[in-house]
């Protein structure tokens, strides 16, 4: 983004890129449900594609996940999760969140890798119980879920790479910050440019 780049030449900052990949694939554990989405991010209509995925951030040498869920509607962050442990816990959460502050039920993707945790019998009751049809990419195949990596990428290159971290509540504090950011001020030229929430409540 052009003028995060330009504040951060500004200000001296300049972005440290790290390999940090977290893998949850673990083999064939559960259901695998087909690649519905098929990359095919367009939606017409916010709650018609979600997606999620969940990646790794370094903080003090110590490990952090985020679990976010997307709107391929617009890109807006409903919801999202950051733990210490990638475990089922985890992934439970971010979807009751999401699940509390949005309608979402129905004629509704909710797309994701083959990750463990998206082949949980939990997992995958929560979205039969409202009637969600379950979407997840190919193995090992990113490209199947690029509006989440990219949303990753962004994040880290604007936020997560930009300083040493004092402590995780300090990341913590900067990430509720940045997704605000993301959501109600980050313009994209995909959105005519607008934020993600400006482009919503058009």
């Amino acid at each position: 983004h052009k003028t995060v780049q330009k504040l951060m030449v500004q200000m001296g900052l300049r972005a440290k890129r790290k390999k940090q990949r977290y893998r949850s694939y673990k083999g064939e554990l559960g259901k695998i449900a087909p690649n519905v989405i098929n990359r095919d991010f367009h939606a017409d209509a916010p709650d018609q594609k979600l997606t999620s995925d969940v990646t790794q951030v370094k903080i003090k040498d110590r490990k952090m996940y985020l679990s976010p869920v997307l709107d391929m509607f617009n890109g807006e962050i409903i919801s999202y999760v950051i733990s210490d442990s990638p475990d089922l816990k985890m992934v439970m959460t971010m979807l009751d969140k999401a699940f509390k502050k949005r309608d979402i039920h129905g004629d509704l993707i909710f797309h994701s890798d083959q990750g463990w945790h998206y082949q949980h019998k939990r997992y995958q009751k929560a979205l039969e119980d409202r009637h969600i049809t379950q979407s997840m990419s190919r193995k090992g195949n990113c490209l199947d879920n690029a509006m989440m990596e990219n949303f990753f990428g962004l994040m880290k290159n604007e936020l997560l790479y930009l300083q040493e971290w004092d402590s995780i509540d300090q990341f913590k504090t900067a990430l509720r910050k940045y997704i605000r950011y993301y959501n109600n001020d980050r313009i994209k030229l995909r959105l005519k440019g607008k934020s993600p929430v400006q482009y919503r409540a058009r």
